[in-house]
């Protein structure tokens, strides 16, 4: 994707005598506002007033719309992208569609009116430093009621505070030769003093109906575009959050903008556009003489990251490499790792697990946006025995979207939805040769999964999708003559999820497990076997490769880049965890039988915390049996809110989605406990993937070892922090460095036994990965 970005400024543009001309050509629509204002626009604006927030929010977004509309008009073109700084935002959305221009004015006027009753405060411009020497500049001041609100440009940021606050802040910072511009502004904006504000505004957000965006619109919150049923959501922490302009306009570049367009009174973001493309193009430049495909042997370096693992994976996915970045939940394996996977020639899965289906699908349409045709990519599919209607209404969405590679995880065994996924893409092409359009990866950790997935589809459930017509006669009878899923990929001790197996027992048991039911079933192409779990250096590449891997998955090293979905605070935590700083804790979806997850330890007390309430879950019968002491720790330390709370809360939630499962609460007590113990597992989730530092102790961060391993290896090629990891980038030096690897060491073998070959790698290119 290519194009145009329409940008639109925000508190700060306005000037006296705005919009005079625009008025007079758009009466109507400036009486409409002045209707809703219950004031005049065109006096406001010739008047000192157009300075006060409450009447300069409403003022700029009429203007910002009206410029933007004239734009349209004029230009016969349609933008690709838009943002907007601050109140600007809210121009960019209804440029894009999501309200109408009456709406947007009702919520720009309430949420000024409501900044403008906070308390008053001050923010300052600091111009010529970058984020990071301000950063540590205020550490060293420790005053903590002045903070960064807004990273305008690379060089220049804003504060703000009360006012006492920011006055002795701004001597402090002049007094280190900073060159401070205090601002004409009466409130201390995004920062934590306007959080009342945004919390009185949610209300007003929470009854809006926002509409789907013709283009995407980059959130000033995130500087990620915005995510359908997530406007009011980010709206509302807007105002008390930093405005990540900087980033936003990265974003913008990142997804190709080639053309800035600020619509506004007066121009006051074109500069910082400049400042941050031009640190943009030298990023990029500096990346790619530090890219790992350009150094350290060039051309024949990447060649040989390109012969590690199968020829025929490669080809089957039409990969350059036969790696792969695994689904992580809730989208942390996001849209934008995604499609950076892709552009760089391997595959990767969005993460769908635990998203709505509304959510997946507008992640879909914008991975398939900004890919092209032949660049591949898939999604994951969970298995879901407790809801099989969402698995189904998930394959619904990858039927009609066109998805055509599939990661199916969490299988114990086949599920309709799955089974239906696969034999829809099936087509027979003569001569008993079967086409397949739908592929399926299957993540497997048991013989028996392993089985399930090597055999076809079973044979009860095709003929049932045959009756139902869901699928052909032709399909149905070409079901049996291909396995249900195309590679098998072989986890062992992962993060997350795990049966905590070792590689080097299953790998091997697995691959001769494969070469039984090939012999059987004599499919035309034999099943492919990767694998996952432990993955985080060449070294450990460089083994699964020998055991005779087609391809590796990575998964925990690739939530701690750029380009995962989670929060920042969950990455600064990421990126300094050793081996030793993971544990096994219950897995909340499964809590009731025992099932086990690797996650985090190091900075956190939820694995801690997840096996005692399991432990008082397996001694207790219900929660009225907990003795008072321990009822009082659960509910002050572990879930900040009574028992009866958060029961309410479940109760509400199961009423809606699942009223089975409140009916199985009452009759059992035992199962109300557990209900009530699992509401912990999914807010620590929701904790750590939105950064709530209050609850920074009880953050729930899936990871394995590998993790630690990957750290210390990174470090040593100057990545120790994560804004410095990109997926692609570190999955290419991986395979570079892992060829380098084998090659060195099959080198060494050879001289050991007399072998002269000028090539190693070429040798267990051959012997190995045929």
């Amino acid at each position: 994707m290519q194009g145009v970005a329409l940008i639109f400024p925000g508190q700060g543009a306005q000037r006296k005598g705005m919009g005079r001309a625009l008025f007079a050509r758009h009466s109507r629509l400036v009486r409409s506002a002045d209707e809703i204002l219950g004031y005049s626009l065109a006096r406001v604006t010739e008047t000192d007033d157009v300075d006060l927030t409450q009447y300069t929010q409403p003022a700029l977004f009429v203007v910002n719309a009206l410029n933007s509309m004239e734009w349209l008009d004029a230009s016969g073109r349609s933008p690709q992208f838009a943002a907007g700084h601050s109140l600007g935002e809210y121009n960019a959305l209804h440029a894009a569609g999501a309200f109408d221009f009456e709406t947007g004015l009702e919520l720009v006027a309430a949420r000024g009116r409501l900044m403008s009753e906070c308390r008053p405060g001050k923010m300052a411009a600091v111009v010529g430093w970058k984020a990071e020497r301000l950063q540590e500049a205020l550490d060293m001041i420790g005053d903590p009621d002045v903070e960064i609100v807004n990273y305008n440009s690379p060089t220049q940021q804003v504060i703000a505070g009360q006012g006492p606050a920011v006055d002795s802040v701004v001597s402090r910072l002049r007094a280190m030769d900073a060159r401070v511009v205090e601002l004409r502004v009466t409130g201390a904006f995004h920062s934590k003093w306007m959080q009342d504000a945004a919390s009185r505004f949610a209300r007003s957000l929470s009854e809006t109906v926002f509409k789907p965006l013709a283009f995407p619109v980059i959130s000033n919150v995130e500087a990620k575009a915005y995510i359908r049923g997530r406007e009011a959501e980010l709206l509302a922490k807007q105002i008390s959050a930093p405005v990540r302009w900087t980033a936003s306009v990265d974003e913008l570049l990142r997804l190709g903008t080639t053309e800035f367009v600020e619509l506004g009174p007066t121009p006051t973001l074109a500069k910082l556009v400049e400042q941050t493309k031009a640190e943009y193009v030298e990023r990029q430049r500096n990346d790619a003489c530090r890219d790992p495909v350009v150094q350290g042997g060039g051309a024949v370096a990447q060649s040989a990251a390109q012969r590690l693992g199968c020829e025929a994976f490669r080809k089957r996915y039409a990969v350059r490499y036969a790696y792969v970045a695994g689904a992580m939940y809730k989208g942390i394996a996001s849209g934008r790792m995604v499609v950076r996977m892709a552009r760089a020639g391997m595959l990767a899965f969005l993460g769908t697990g635990g998203l709505k289906i509304s959510r997946i699908e507008d992640e879909i349409a914008a991975i398939q946006a900004a890919l092209k045709p032949e660049e591949t990519w898939g999604a994951n599919l969970l298995a879901n025995l407790e809801r099989p209607e969402l698995e189904e209404q998930t394959v619904d969405v990858y039927l009609r979207r066109g998805v055509k590679v599939v990661e199916a995880a969490a299988y114990t065994q086949i599920s309709r939805a799955l089974v239906r996924y696969r034999v829809c893409g099936l087509s027979p092409e003569g001569d008993g040769v079967v086409g397949i359009g739908n592929r399926v990866i299957a993540k497997v950790s048991r013989p028996e999964v392993a089985r399930a997935f090597l055999s076809p589809p079973p044979v009860e459930i095709v003929s049932e999708l045959l009756r139902e017509g869901a699928i052909s006669a032709a399909q149905a009878s070409a079901a049996a003559r291909v396995p249900m899923a195309d590679d098998l990929c072989i986890e062992s001790d992962s993060g997350g999820h795990t049966d905590g197996g070792v590689a080097l027992v299953l790998l091997p048991r697995i691959r001769r497990l494969r070469d039984e039911f090939q012999a059987k079933y004599r499919y035309a192409v034999p099943v492919g076997t990767g694998a996952a779990g432990g993955i985080g250096t060449p070294e450990a590449a460089a083994a699964a490769f020998l055991l005779g891997a087609d391809f590796v998955l990575t998964g925990s090293i690739n939530q701690c880049t750029v380009e995962a979905g989670t929060s920042d605070a969950v990455k600064d935590i990421l990126m300094r965890v050793d081996v030793q700083d993971v544990a096994y804790a219950p897995a909340g979806d499964m809590f009731e039988v025992g099932a086990k997850i690797q996650v985090v330890r190091k900075g956190t007390l939820f694995p801690a915390r997840a096996n005692r309430l399991y432990g008082l879950y397996m001694h207790y019968d219900a929660i009225e049996s907990l003795p008072a002491e321990i009822r009082k720790q659960i509910e002050e330390k572990y879930f900040c809110r009574s028992i009866d709370s958060v029961w309410e809360e479940t109760r509400r939630y199961y009423e809606q989605s699942d009223p089975r499962v409140i009916q199985a609460a009452e009759d059992s007590p035992k199962k109300k406990m557990a209900l009530v113990f699992r509401w912990y597992f999914v807010h620590t989730n929701r904790m750590a993937l939105s950064g709530d530092q209050k609850r920074r102790n009880d953050f729930q961060i899936h990871c394995g070892p590998a993790l630690g391993a990957f750290n210390a290896w990174a470090a040593e090629r100057g990545l120790s922090d994560w804004r410095n990891r990109h997926v692609d980038r570190i999955g290419l030096m991986l395979m570079r460095e892992t060829a380098e690897y084998l090659d060195a060491s099959l080198a060494r073998a050879g001289e050991s036994r007399g072998i002269q070959n000028s090539s190693p790698l070429s040798r267990i290119d051959v012997a190995a990965f045929a």
